[in-house]
């Protein structure tokens, strides 16, 4: 296996997460937190995918789909388009309502195929590209994606548990 078709492997892992996540959802019920400064299932799947485009599209060098395919616009959410959800308050995260689960699946897939045509073309000797001389060591590319894959795992794992939690 490739170092290419293990990242492959990983984003795709959390595809499947994510539609297990919300798949036949209400609006309401993507909404719903288990306690008040909790997050809520789209706030999860929004904000994990948001990364996701967010950070691969900055190590493509590419648009970020929210933006370029018009999703910004179709979630309408009361947020600057840049607005990845880091450090999102619990009325933000109130915020983010979606009709269905249809449109953060939607968005998701999108950036899943971006994603998984991005890293498809990757080679073991891009890796060790620095990406990022913000952080002490700098960033590489390897790093970077690992970071993307375990952030979303995590998250799209809390959405799991957080429809495990709904009751109707």
């Amino acid at each position: 296996m490739t170092s290419a078709e293990l990242l492959t492997d990983a984003f795709d892992r959390i595809q499947e997460v994510v539609h297990g996540a919300v798949g036949g959802l209400s609006g309401r019920q993507l909404a719903r937190r288990p306690a008040e400064d909790a997050n809520s299932i789209a706030w999860l799947v929004w904000h994990l995918t948001r990364i996701q485009d967010d950070h691969v599209a900055g190590v493509a060098g590419t648009d970020q789909v929210w933006t370029r395919d018009g999703w910004a616009d179709r979630f309408a959410l009361p947020f600057d388009a840049s607005d990845t959800g880091y450090g999102h308050t619990p009325d933000d995260v109130a915020a983010v309502r979606v009709d269905s689960a249809d449109l953060l699946t939607g968005y998701h897939d999108a950036v899943h195929d971006r994603t998984v045509q991005y890293v498809s073309t990757l080679t073991d000797a891009d890796l060790p590209q620095v990406v990022d001389r913000a952080w002490d060591p700098p960033v590489t590319l390897a790093v970077r994606l690992i970071s993307v894959i375990s952030d979303d795992l995590q998250h799209a794992g809390q959405a799991a548990y957080v429809r495990g939690l709904l009751t109707d």
